[in-house]
C-alpha cells in the first residue's frame, strides 16, 4: 500500500471568505466604512504615543469619475515589511498583536493598548464587500519611500515602492459597479461616519470639507459633567426631552462611563427589551445593545462607554462573557440606587416617573422584590380615600379587633370600575380605604407586596369588596345574620343569574347588588360564542382562562329589615309583591352596571304585566 502521508499548506478561498463576511459576519453593507475608520484611528493613536502633541485627522474622499472611495490618515504608517507580513494575512493585524501583548515587528510602536480599537485582523478585508480592488499606500516617517499594496478578491497581491511625501496611510477602494453610486451620495457616507465614528477623538472630514463630520466631544463623556449641560446634550443628540438623567461613571468592579435617561416615549407592554447605545473606545458598537440594561428598565435610553467589554468579531454586538455580566450587574445596582435616592430626596419626581411608565414599573415589580420595595413608597393607586401610595394604604388598613382575631391588617379592593362610586359610598364612613384595582396587574402587585409583608411576619389579608369575603358584610356593610336565601326564593330569582343572600342591615335600600367582573366578562364571551363571533383558537384561550380561575356569580343581598322585603319573604313566591321584589333585584343589578340577559328581560316584562293587571285589572 502506498504511503499517502504528506504535509500540505492550508488553503483559503479568499473570494469565499469575503462572501461569508458579507452574508454572515456583517449585517450591513456600510461595515467597510466603520472598519477602515477604525484602522485609521488606531494608526493615529499609535503615532500620538511617540509624538505627544500630535493631533491627527482622517479624510474620506469620494471620486465619481474614478469610481473610488478613499480613507486617508496621517498616522504611524506602515513599513514595507509590515505591509507584506500583515496586510495580506487574514486574522493577524498589528493592533491585535499589541492588544494581545505579542511581539511586534522590528520598529513597530507598541505600548499601552487602551486606546486601540482593532483586534481581529479582518477589517481590511471587509472592504471587498464594496470593492473589486483595494489599494493601500503607506509610509512610516523614518522611511525614505512609501509602499503600495494592491489586491483584488483573489490570492495575488502586488507590492511596490511608491512616492509619498508625508507619513500615514491611504486606503482606496475601486468600487464594484453596483456600489459606484455611493461616490455621488455623500449624505449616505456622512450618515455612516456619524453612525459609527461620531465620538472618535479624531476629526473626520469628507470631500475636503472645512468642518469635521463627527461630534467628538459630548457632555456625557466628561469626567464631571454639569447636570444642565448633560441634560441638554442628551436632549439634542437623541431628539427628545429626558424625564430624568442618570450620570454613569464607575471604575470598579467594571469600568463604565456615559449617561442614561428616562425616555418620554411610553414603552408598550411588559416584555420590551431594554436597549442602549454602546461605544468601546469611543467607536459605536451598536445603538441598540440588548441584555445590558436590566429587563425592567426598558424605559431607559442613552450612551455608555464600556472600555473593558469585548466586541464580537462583527463588531456589531458585545461578547457575553464574565466582563459583560459584571457591567450588567454594576449597572443594575447603580439604577436601583439612583431611583431609591430619588424617592428619598424628590418623591414627587419619582412618583411622576412611575406614573408615566406605570405599566412597565408595575409589571416588572411582580417578579422583582427590590422594585416592589421602591414602588410601595411611590406607586399610587385609586382608593375610596383618593390616590394613595401602597404604604399609605397599608398604614390605614389596620384590622378591626371586633371582627378580626388573627389579621393585623385587612386590605379591601374592588376590581370593577362600574362599582367605583358605589364602593366609595360604602367605605366613606370607615377609616380603612378600598383600593380600586381596575388593572389586573395592580391587583397582582398589591398581592405580591402583601405577600412580602407576610414573609416579614406581618399578618395581612387582601380581600375583595364583596359579601362573600370574610367580615365584609358585618364590618363594612353592617349586615348581620347573612345567609343564603331559601331554595324556593333562589329558584324564583334564578333569572337574575345571581347568588341571592338575605341579611339584616339599617340601610334604607331594600336590595344591595355587587358585581363580579369575571362573571360579567364570562357572560359577554358566552354571548359572543353563541352568536359564533369568536374564532375557535381564541375560544380555547378563553376556556383555559376561566378553567384556571372560575368566575363566581354576582351577589344580591335582600334586606330583611326593609318592610317590603320582609313582607314579601313572609309569603311564597308568585304574589304581586314577589314580582315587585324581583324587579327591585334587577334594578339594583342594572344600577351597579350588570348586563341584563334575555331571560331576565322577559321575566321583567312579565312582572310588570302582572303588577299592572293586579292594580288595574286585565284589559278586555
Amino acid at each position: 500500500m502506498a504511503d499517502r502521508q504528506r504535509h500540505i499548506p492550508f488553503k483559503v478561498d479568499i473570494a469565499g471568505i469575503i462572501d461569508i463576511m458579507g452574508s454572515s459576519l456583517y449585517s450591513r453593507i456600510d461595515t467597510p466604512i466603520r472598519e477602515l475608520l477604525q484602522n485609521a484611528h488606531d494608526a493615529i493613536a499609535r503615532r500620538r504615543r511617540r509624538e505627544l502633541s500630535f493631533q491627527g485627522r482622517i479624510d474620506v474622499r469620494l471620486d465619481p469619475e474614478a469610481g473610488t472611495m478613499s480613507f486617508a490618515d496621517d498616522g504611524i504608517g506602515l513599513s514595507a515589511v509590515e505591509a507584506e507580513d500583515y496586510l495580506g494575512t487574514l486574522g493577524i493585524g498589528i493592533t491585535g498583536l499589541i492588544k494581545r501583548g505579542q511581539p511586534l515587528p522590528q520598529g513597530a510602536v507598541g505600548g499601552d493598548r487602551s486606546d486601540l480599537i482593532g483586534q481581529f485582523g479582518v477589517g481590511l478585508f471587509s472592504a471587498f464587500m464594496l470593492a473589486d480592488r483595494l489599494t493601500v499606500e503607506s509610509r512610516r516617517e523614518e522611511d525614505a519611500e512609501g509602499i503600495r499594496w494592491s489586491a483584488g478578491a483573489g490570492t495575488e497581491i502586488d507590492l511596490a515602492s511608491c512616492v509619498r511625501e508625508t507619513p500615514g496611510t491611504t486606503v482606496t477602494l475601486q468600487l464594484k459597479p453596483e456600489y459606484i453610486g455611493l461616490t455621488k451620495d455623500p449624505e449616505t457616507i456622512e450618515k455612516a461616519i456619524r453612525e459609527y465614528a461620531d465620538f472618535l477623538p479624531i476629526p473626520i472630514y469628507l470631500n475636503h470639507g472645512s468642518s469635521r463630520v463627527n461630534v467628538i466631544n459630548v457632555a456625557w463623556f466628561d469626567p464631571s459633567p454639569d447636570a444642565e449641560s448633560l441634560e441638554l446634550a442628551l436632549a439634542e443628540y437623541f431628539d427628545e426631552s429626558p424625564l430624568d438623567v442618570i450620570p454613569v461613571r464607575v471604575e470598579h468592579p467594571a469600568s463604565l462611563a456615559g449617561a442614561l435617561y428616562v425616555t418620554p416615549q411610553r414603552v408598550p407592554g411588559f416584555s420590551d427589551l431594554a436597549t442602549v447605545m454602546v461605544t468601546v473606545r469611543r467607536m459605536v458598537i451598536s445603538r441598540r445593545i440588548q441584555g445590558l440594561l436590566p429587563d425592567w428598565a426598558s424605559f431607559l435610553r442613552g450612551c455608555l462607554e464600556l472600555h473593558d467589554c469585548s466586541p464580537t468579531a462583527s463588531r456589531e454586538d458585545l461578547v457575553r462573557n464574565d466582563q459583560f455580566n459584571r457591567v450588567r450587574n454594576t449597572l443594575e445596582i447603580l439604577l436601583y440606587e439612583h431611583f431609591e435616592q430619588l424617592a428619598d430626596e424628590d418623591p414627587n419626581r419619582m412618583e411622576a416617573l412611575i406614573n408615566w411608565h406605570r405599566y412597565t414599573f408595575a409589571g416588572a415589580a411582580l417578579e422583582n422584590r427590590r422594585l416592589r420595595e421602591l414602588l410601595r413608597r411611590c406607586y399610587r393607586l385609586p382608593t375610596s380615600q383618593g390616590q394613595l401610595t401602597i404604604d399609605e394604604v397599608l398604614s390605614r388598613s389596620a384590622a378591626d379587633p371586633l371582627f378580626e382575631e388573627e389579621a393585623e391588617q385587612v386590605v379591601w379592593y374592588n376590581t370593577d370600575r362600574r362599582q367605583e362610586r358605589w364602593v366609595n359610598q360604602l367605605f366613606s364612613g370607615h377609616s380603612a380605604p378600598c383600593v380600586h384595582t381596575f388593572r389586573s396587574f395592580e391587583e397582582s402587585l398589591l398581592a405580591r407586596i402583601i405577600a412580602d409583608d407576610l414573609e416579614a411576619g406581618i399578618t395581612c389579608d387582601l380581600r375583595i369588596a364583596s359579601p362573600s369575603a370574610p367580615n365584609f358584610a358585618t364590618a363594612i356593610l353592617g349586615v348581620h345574620d347573612l345567609e343564603e336565601a331559601d331554595t324556593e326564593w333562589a329558584e324564583y330569582l334564578r333569572s337574575t343569574e345571581s347568588q341571592i343572600l338575605v341579611g339584616s342591615f339599617q340601610a334604607k335600600q331594600p336590595v344591595l347588588a355587587f358585581l363580579n367582573e369575571r362573571y360579567e366578562l364570562a357572560r359577554s364571551f358566552e354571548d359572543l360564542r353563541q352568536r359564533g363571533d369568536i374564532p375557535s383558537g381564541f375560544q380555547r384561550l378563553i376556556d383555559s382562562h376561566f378553567r384556571d380561575a372560575p368566575a363566581t356569580q354576582n351577589e344580591v343581598i335582600l334586606n330583611r329589615n326593609h318592610p317590603l322585603v320582609q313582607r314579601a319573604l313572609s309569603q311564597r313566591p308568585g304574589t304581586p309583591l314577589s314580582s315587585v321584589l324581583r324587579l327591585l333585584v334587577i334594578n339594583a343589578l342594572n344600577s351597579a352596571g350588570a348586563s341584563v340577559s334575555a331571560p331576565a328581560r322577559e321575566t321583567q316584562q312579565e312582572d310588570l304585566d302582572w303588577i299592572a293587571e293586579c292594580l288595574w285589572g286585565r284589559d278586555e
